[in-house]
C-alpha cells in the first residue's frame, strides 16, 4: 500500500484502527468501537501535541496522557507501539492474554506510556485533576523567570460513561473551582452506552454542565475532522485561566457494519464485520495486524521529536542547576520521591505525663513536625479538616491564587479526593494525603483500591474510627470498615493505640512505596510509657509484645488502637485478682505483620499460647486468624447507636470487667 503526502494522515488513522480491532479480534475479547471512533483525535493529539518521549517515558517534564476510558485500552496500545515505545508487536498479539503488556484495561508500571490504571469510569477524569494540582504546585515553587522546568499539560480521552459518574462532577467541580489551566479533556461523545442510546439514561447539556463548573467549553462537530480537532486543542491551550473539554461528536465503530450501535461497544466484530471494516477503510482485510511502512515512518518521528524535547529540557535543566543549584538539587530529590534529610527529626516524642489526646490530634502534630521539613507534603480534607487535624499550620490554601498552597479543600467530595490524591501521587514529585470521617471511607473505596492496584504512594488519614464517635450515631460509626479495608491487597493499614504509636504510623506512611491508611481516633486516650512498655517503634512490625509483666504467659490479649489501653488495664486486673499471667500485644497493622519473618510472627504469637482474646471495636471478620481454634474476640458485629461514645462501648462490651470476663473463659477453655 503506497501513500502520497496528501493522505499520509488517514492512512496513520487507519493504522490505528485496524491494529486495535485486530487486537480485539485475536483476543475475542474487547472493546473495539472506541478506539475506531475516536482515532483521529487520538492521531492529532499523540502526533501534533502530546510531549513525550517514547525512549524515557519517564521524563519529568513529559505531557501525561489518561486513557479514562480504559475500556477502549487497544487504542492506548496502538498508540504506544507505533510511536516507539518498547511495546513490541508480540505484545500486542498478545493483548487481554495472561503475563502480557496489554491487559484489559491499562495499567501503570505494567505498560511504558501508561500513567494510570483506568477502566473504572470516572477515575481517570478524577486523576488527571490530581496531575494538574501537582503540576502547578512544583511549576510555583521551582519555576523562575526564563526557567520553566515544569510546564506540561495533562490530557485525557474520555467517555459518555466518564461523564455519567459521580466522581467526574465531583472532580469537575473542584478543577473549575482552582482554575487548573493545564487540563485539557477530549469528550468522545459517541452517544451510545452498553444498553443502547445515551438518551435512555443521558439527556443532559453536557457543555453547558462544564460551562457551569467554569470550564472552558468547545465544540467538535466531525470527530474526523482533522483540523478542526487541532484548532479546538489549540484553543484550549490558549486557555490558561480554566480546564478545557472539547466535546468531540464520534461515531462509535467507526467503518464497521455495527458503527452507532451499542453492540460495537464491548465485543469483537466477529470475522465478517472485520473484513467488512477493513474493506471499507480500503484496508487490505486478508492481513492482520499491518502496518505500512509509510505510517510507522511517520509515527517514529515522534521518537526523534521526543529526544529533541527532552534534551532542550535537558540542556533548560543544566543551566537552571547553574543559577539555582539548591533548587535542582531538591527538585530531582523529590521526583526520585526521596525524603530530605533530617525529615523526621521534629517528630514529637510524647510524654506520659501529658495529658491523654485523641490519635487524630497527636496526628496534627505529627503533620506539622514533617511539613515543616518537607515541603512537598501538601492536601487537606473533604471539608472536616478541623475534626481530622490535617490542615498545615501557617500555610495557605491551593488555588488559583495560591499555587503553592499546601492546604487543599477538596469540599464534600470524598470519591473525587481520593482520585485527585491519587493523581498527585501518579504525577510524583510531591506526597498527597486525604483525610476523613472513616465511615465515609465507603465513599472513597474505589480510589483507595485503586491506589493499592497501582501501588502509589496515596496517604489516607481516617479519624472518628469506631462506635466511640457517640451520639451522631450509627450512619457515622464505622463497623465493617477495618475489616473492609485490610481486605484490600497492597493497602497498609494502621491502626495507633496511643500517640507514639501515631508518630511512628506517619513515619511509616511518609517512606512506604505505596497506599497507606492511617486510622484514627476522635475520643481521648492515655499516652503509655514506654519505660514500662515495650518501644513504639516496633510498629513497624506490624504487631509486637507490649507487655509481659511475667514470664510464661498463659493467655494473650491481642488490641488495635484504642483497645490497647484497655488490654493493659485487663492484664492488670487479671494478675492481680485471678493470678493468670497475660500478655499484651499491639496489633496496629496486620498487613506489616503478616509480611515478618514467621520467627518473629511465632515470638510475638507463640502457637503453644493458644488461649488468646482480641479486642477491636469493629467487625469480628478475620480475626480468627490472630485468635486461632481456642480464641474469641470482642468485637461489634453490628451497628452502632446514638448515645455518648463511652456509653456505646460499655454497651457494646468495651470495659475491664467484661474483658477480664471472657479472658477468663478462654484461659479455662470454656468457650461454648
Amino acid at each position: 500500500m503506497n501513500a502520497s503526502e496528501d493522505s499520509i494522515d488517514q492512512l496513520c488513522i487507519n493504522t490505528i484502527r485496524t491494529l486495535s480491532v485486530d487486537m480485539v479480534q485475536q483476543a475475542n475479547s474487547g472493546h473495539p468501537g472506541l478506539p475506531l471512533g475516536t482515532a483521529s483525535m487520538a492521531y492529532v493529539l499523540w502526533t501534533r501535541f502530546l510531549k513525550f518521549n517514547p525512549r524515557n517515558p519517564n521524563w519529568p517534564n513529559r505531557d501525561r496522557f489518561i486513557l479514562s476510558a480504559g475500556h477502549g485500552s487497544a487504542l492506548q496500545y496502538a498508540l504506544l507501539h507505533l510511536t516507539g515505545y518498547d511495546l513490541p508487536i508480540e505484545e500486542i498479539k498478545r493483548f487481554r492474554q495472561w503475563e502480557s503488556k496489554t491487559p484489559g484495561h491499562p495499567e501503570c508500571g505494567l505498560t511504558p506510556g501508561v500513567e494510570a490504571t483506568t477502566g473504572p469510569l470516572g477515575q481517570g477524569f478524577a486523576m488527571g485533576i490530581g496531575m494538574a494540582i501537582a503540576e502547578r504546585f512544583l511549576a510555583s515553587d521551582f519555576n523562575k523567570p526564563g526557567f520553566p522546568i515544569v510546564d506540561h499539560h495533562i490530557y485525557s480521552i474520555i467517555s459518555d460513561g466518564d461523564m455519567m459518574e459521580g466522581v467526574s462532577s465531583e472532580a469537575a467541580s473542584l478543577a473549575g473551582h482552582l482554575k487548573l489551566g493545564k487540563i485539557i479533556y477530549l469528550y468522545d461523545d459517541n452517544k451510545i452506552s452498553i444498553e443502547g442510546s445515551t438518551d435512555l439514561a443521558f439527556t443532559e447539556n453536557v457543555g453547558a454542565r462544564f460551562q457551569a463548573y467554569g470550564w472552558h467549553v468547545t465544540r467538535v462537530s466531525d470527530g474526523n475532522n482533522l483540523e478542526a480537532i487541532q484548532a479546538a486543542i489549540e484553543e484550549a491551550k490558549h486557555e490558561i485561566n480554566r480546564p478545557s473539554l472539547v466535546i468531540v461528536r464520534t461515531h462509535i465503530g467507526y467503518g464497521s457494519p455495527k458503527q452507532d450501535s451499542a453492540s460495537a461497544h464491548g465485543e469483537p466484530l466477529g470475522e465478517q464485520a472485520l473484513k467488512a471494516t477493513k474493506d471499507r477503510l480500503e484496508w487490505p482485510s486478508d492481513r492482520q495486524f499491518y502496518i505500512p511502512e509509510e505510517a510507522q515512518t511517520h509515527f517514529r518521528k515522534c521518537v526523534e521529536r521526543g529526544e529533541n524535547l527532552e534534551k532542550q529540557w535537558n540542556s533548560l535543566m543544566r543551566d537552571y542547576a547553574r543559577a539555582f543549584p539548591e533548587g535542582e538539587e531538591r527538585f530531582l530529590c523529590q521526583i526520585r520521591g526521596d525524603l530530605p534529610d533530617k525529615w523526621d527529626s521534629e517528630i514529637p516524642v510524647f510524654k506520659p505525663e501529658d495529658k491523654p489526646e485523641a490519635t487524630r490530634v497527636s496526628s496534627g502534630k505529627v503533620l506539622n513536625a514533617i511539613a515543616r521539613k518537607v515541603s512537598n507534603i501538601i492536601g487537606g480534607s473533604a471539608d472536616l479538616s478541623p475534626s481530622t487535624k490535617t490542615m498545615i499550620s501557617g500555610d495557605s490554601a491551593q488555588g488559583p491564587d495560591e499555587p503553592s498552597g499546601r492546604n487543599i479543600h477538596f469540599g464534600v467530595r470524598e470519591f473525587a479526593m481520593g482520585g485527585i490524591v491519587n493523581g498527585m501521587a501518579l504525577h510524583g514529585g510531591v506526597i498527597p494525603y486525604g483525610a476523613t470521617f472513616f465511615v465515609f471511607s465507603d465513599y472513597m473505596r474505589p480510589a483507595i483500591r485503586l491506589s493499592a492496584i497501582m501501588n502509589v504512594h496515596s496517604i489516607f488519614v481516617f479519624t472518628h474510627d469506631s462506635v466511640a464517635v457517640g451520639e451522631d450515631g450509627p450512619t457515622h460509626q464505622p463497623v465493617e470498615h477495618l475489616a473492609s479495608l485490610r481486605a484490600i491487597p497492597n493497602l497498609s493499614t494502621i491502626r495507633p493505640g496511643d500517640a507514639n504509636e501515631t508518630a511512628e504510623a506517619w513515619r511509616i506512611a511518609m517512606q512506604s512505596k505505596g497506599p497507606v491508611a492511617l486510622i484514627l481516633t476522635r475520643q481521648s486516650l492515655p499516652i503509655l510509657d514506654r519505660k514500662n512498655f515495650a518501644s513504639a517503634a516496633l510498629l513497624e512490625r506490624g504487631a509486637y509484645v507490649l507487655s509481659d509483666i511475667q514470664k510464661d504467659p498463659s493467655l494473650i490479649i491481642i488490641a488495635s488502637g484504642s483497645e490497647v489501653s484497655l488490654a493493659l488495664k485487663a492484664q492488670d486486673t487479671l494478675l492481680r485478682e485471678h493470678n493468670i499471667v497475660t500478655r499484651v500485644v499491639s496489633m496496629p497493622s496486620w498487613d506489616l505483620f503478616e509480611k515478618q519473618p514467621q520467627k518473629y510472627i511465632d515470638q510475638v504469637l507463640p502457637p503453644k499460647i493458644r488461649a488468646r482474646l482480641a479486642l477491636e471495636a469493629g467487625s469480628s471478620l478475620g480475626w480468627e486468624r490472630w485468635t486461632g481454634s481456642r480464641g474469641r474476640a470482642i468485637s461489634i458485629d453490628k451497628f452502632g447507636a446514638s448515645a455518648p461514645g463511652s456509653v456505646v462501648l460499655s454497651h457494646y462490651g468495651f470495659t475491664v470487667e467484661n474483658v477480664v470476663k471472657n479472658a477468663l473463659e478462654v484461659a479455662r477453655n470454656k468457650i461454648s
